[in-house]
């Protein structure tokens, strides 16, 4: 069988398949379906400094070929994730990546020295927030201040950071190449689509927030795409992410230049989806005859 440990950034995963930030909770409600110790890493629900509540609902809505959420960032905050779900997730052997969201370059500084201080494995700093200071522009649309939030969470961070990239832009290598530059250790993408759904008979937005990130499996193509664009502008590591539902759509992702990849909407409809990624993407590598699954990363062959 094919060796199926990875290194993301110089963080040794058992093996590739991760699941996304917001998708996964930190891992409770899951693991009463599995042992979720089988799983490379769990990039868990987006932390901000101080608890939310989110967005008012309805913030979810069903889409031909997946769901669009405006949730909001709901969580308990930095400090309840660290005083109560990271003692339980370190029961488990498994890579801990704590995703943070800030409004100012400050509050990332502030949550990524707690984060590592408290002994998480890695950090996925979240660019599509708002900067304040900025004027409501979020961070991962400008290359500067993708890099400034970038070089602030390095310089406060003991662990690797993982810059976490929107595809809402013209160009992500630009954004890409700038968080690089400005010390990230990796970098994953993509984050949701921005997209809408409207109720025809109320003539309202079905969202109460009117547009909403776009995942699932429409948006594979999208992702598979600015990971390969990505993968050819920069030397850091890639976390493949979007519309990954089976072991060929995490294949892909690898393919095209991913040294791991993370499930996300899919265990919405199928709450063992990582663990059955994992399987086939373990029987397409046995299939190939491949020493290792990192055989795979970056192998696809452009005409």
């Amino acid at each position: 069988m094919a060796d199926m440990r990875v290194n993301l950034c110089g963080v040794e995963l058992k093996n590739p398949v991760t699941v996304a930030s917001g998708t996964f909770g930190f891992g409770r409600e899951y693991g009463a379906f599995f042992d979720i110790s089988r799983l490379g890493g769990i990039s868990v629900k987006g932390l901000t400094p101080l608890p939310r509540n989110g967005n008012p609902s309805p913030r979810i809505a069903e889409t031909p070929m997946g769901m669009l959420n405006s949730v909001g960032l709901q969580n308990p905050g930095v400090d309840a994730f660290i005083a109560h779900e990271l003692p339980e997730l370190r029961r488990h052997d498994i890579t801990v990546i704590a995703n943070i969201s800030g409004n100012t370059p400050e509050e990332y500084g502030e949550m990524c020295e707690k984060l590592s201080a408290a002994g998480v494995d890695m950090i996925e700093v979240n660019i599509s927030c708002p900067n304040v200071k900025a004027g409501g522009l979020a961070y991962g649309t400008r290359p500067e201040l993708a890099a400034e939030v970038t070089a602030v969470a390095k310089a406060h961070s003991a662990v690797p950071v993982m810059v976490k990239l929107s595809p809402n832009v013209t160009d992500v290598t630009e954004i890409a190449r700038a968080v690089e530059g400005a010390g990230a250790d990796a970098v994953s993408l993509i984050n949701t689509l921005r997209g809408m759904v409207i109720d025809v008979k109320t003539r309202r937005p079905i969202l109460k927030m009117n547009t909403g990130g776009l995942s699932g499996p429409a948006v594979l193509p999208v992702a598979v795409r600015m990971v390969w664009e990505v993968h050819n502008a920069v030397k850091v590591p890639i976390l493949g992410m979007g519309g990954i539902s089976s072991g060929s759509d995490a294949a892909q992702m690898m393919l095209a230049g991913a040294s791991a990849v993370a499930v996300g909407a899919a265990t919405f409809a199928d709450p063992f989806a990582p663990v059955r990624v994992l399987e086939e993407l373990e029987a397409i590598c046995d299939a190939q005859g491949l020493k290792s699954v990192t055989e795979l990363t970056g192998a696809v062959q452009p005409w």
